[in-house]
């Protein structure tokens, strides 16, 4: 009797602390809530003191109705890309995103160029809302960069030189700058992507405490910032996610005790360790799926992301493909023939592109009796975010300097476009080597140049992008668009092969023009209308 009586005291508690602990939660969230709307609310009333003040010392006022503001309608959208001066592809696809949002605002919903019924359909499904909100659109961005006097007009100079962009100045652009909370987006040697996702959620409440947006969009992968964003902050959450944070390929990687760029190799060695990193990264994994379920839109840049992300966001709803935008449009007009035996790699320098393996590629290459040493050159052009990556390019010219390639080997290091664009215009093979790279970028920029593409065998090159491969096993190379490979023998064998007939064959100048017109569907303005189309059938400007 006294057992049952303890057992039903338990329960009452039990059930008692439980209710206790919702009510304190629910109190606690409306306090956030109330919270960062206050700070939405007074941000809004900043920008219209700062209007009208401009306007006062303006020589040509604008009228108004009266008992009218057009900055009461004001619709913030925060872009969460902490590098956005950085140099690579999703920096790219950060700044064509809000371009695409600024021809929103000034009424442009759909480029010209496309077909009617296109069009259509993305206007009717834009309502009223919709359209008010995109014609008061407020672009907020949160970035570790230090600010200065001139950072707005150095920064988009530098993203015009460096991307061939330019925003509409109808849209306004507003930086928080988190170079003080810097240290958050530290990597840790120890449970790595948890305390990183840690960190970003720090990240994005000292951004949103800074400004709260209507809608919180995330461009970096950070996850678990949703459930500040949305939960917290009670904005509308969307992401353009250009690579899951974990996938089942990792999953796969650590089962089968492979050593790699991120399972270390005394892992991989050990049974009981490597179990635990198993329990670890499927902890992390259904976390992971949780707070990605909380995004409101979600875009990814290949098939093979979309396969993983509605795998592990299977609450998200539909999931867009919106391939990455690449000024295919500049590099179609240089010529396809007539280019040097230069073999080019592009990329930032990242331990996960496996430059190594492009390395030893070309050393093999170079062992061939066929090829004259003299007349092939590598040249990796990419660039370097901080000390860890110029460390990289330190380890990889060691390597070439043991390979004996070093005279063949060139590193060119955070150059602009025009230098890019010109190495393109003068190689004749590209090289890619990274493992389930999940969209490439690079690959589609050297298609659209003209060069014979070679590319990893897996991830987005070879799900989207090289679907017609050619190999010395192909007969018929009338629809080859490129080249696939998954080891230095692989890798050195078709080089050796385009090289052997002549950069300006056949067989070259087919592959040439097929990779050129089969990357016209990775364009700039096939990005501007995916994203305008996904964005406004969304919930995210309602």
């Amino acid at each position: 009797m006294g057992d049952l009586l303890n057992l039903e005291r338990l329960a009452h508690f039990s059930g008692a602390t439980l209710l206790a602990t919702i009510a304190t939660a629910t109190i606690y969230l409306h306090q956030c809530r109330s919270y960062f709307n206050q700070i939405r609310q007074d941000f809004i009333a900043y920008q219209r003191q700062r209007n009208e003040n401009s306007a006062e010392s303006s020589t040509k006022k604008k009228t108004k109705r009266k008992g009218s503001n057009p900055d009461d309608n004001t619709f913030v959208i925060g872009f969460f890309h902490p590098h956005c001066s950085s140099g690579g592809g999703g920096e790219r696809v950060l700044w064509k995103a809000i371009q695409a949002l600024g021809e929103l605002k000034e009424g442009k919903l759909m480029d010209r160029r496309t077909n009617k019924s296109k069009k259509k359909s993305v206007s009717t499904s834009a309502d009223d809302d919709t359209l008010n909100h995109c014609k008061n659109l407020l672009v907020v961005i949160y970035t570790v960069d230090e600010p200065s006097a001139t950072y707005e007009k150095d920064l988009l100079t530098h993203v015009r030189e460096r991307f061939s962009i330019t925003i509409p100045k109808s849209l306004s652009l507003h930086f928080v700058h988190l170079h003080e909370e810097k240290h958050l987006l530290q990597k840790c040697k120890r449970l790595t992507m948890m305390a990183e996702s840690l960190g970003t959620m720090k990240l994005a409440w000292c951004a949103l405490s800074a400004v709260t947006p209507h809608v919180f969009f995330d461009t970096t992968g950070c996850a678990f910032t949703f459930f500040v964003a949305r939960l917290l902050a009670g904005c509308k959450v969307g992401a353009y996610v250009h690579y899951p944070t974990i996938s089942t390929d990792m999953l796969s990687l650590v089962w089968k005790r492979r050593p790699t760029y991120n399972n270390d190799a005394k892992v991989a060695a050990n049974p009981i360790v490597t179990c635990a990193k198993l329990i670890y990264y499927v902890i992390f994994a259904f976390l992971y799926g949780l707070v990605g379920s909380l995004a409101n839109l979600v875009m990814v840049n290949s098939s093979w992301t979309k396969n993983h992300i509605q795998y592990l966001w299977k609450l998200s709803g539909k999931v867009h493909v919106v391939f990455p935008p690449v000024d295919t449009k500049s590099l179609k007009v240089l010529p396809l023939a007539d280019r040097e035996n230069m073999i080019l790699s592009i990329g930032q320098f990242r331990p996960e592109k496996d430059h190594t393996l492009q390395l030893l590629s070309f050393a093999k290459l170079l062992e061939n009796e066929e090829i004259k040493k003299s007349d092939v050159k590598l040249v990796l052009i990419g660039s370097c975010r901080g000390e860890d990556d110029r460390q990289l390019v330190d380890q990889l010219q060691k390597r070439a300097r043991e390979l004996n390639i070093q005279d063949n080997v060139e590193f060119v290091l955070n150059q602009p476009y025009p230098v890019l664009k010109d190495y393109l215009g003068r190689a004749s093979i590209g090289l890619h080597t990274m493992w389930n790279e999940h969209f490439g970028i690079g690959v589609v920029e050297m298609m659209a140049a003209g060069l014979v593409t070679i590319a990893h065998e897996s991830g987005g090159p070879e799900s989207d992008i090289i679907q017609s491969p050619w190999n010395e096993r192909t007969l018929d190379y009338s629809n080859c668009t490129g080249c696939l490979a998954s080891n230095a023998e692989q890798y050195a064998a078709l080089m050796r092969r385009i090289i052997k007939d002549g950069s300006s064959s056949d067989l070259a100048m087919k592959i040439r023009e097929n990779g050129r017109k089969h990357a016209e569907q990775f364009s700039d303005e096939v990005f501007m209308n995916a994203f305008k189309g996904a964005l406004l059938s969304s919930s995210l400007l309602k």
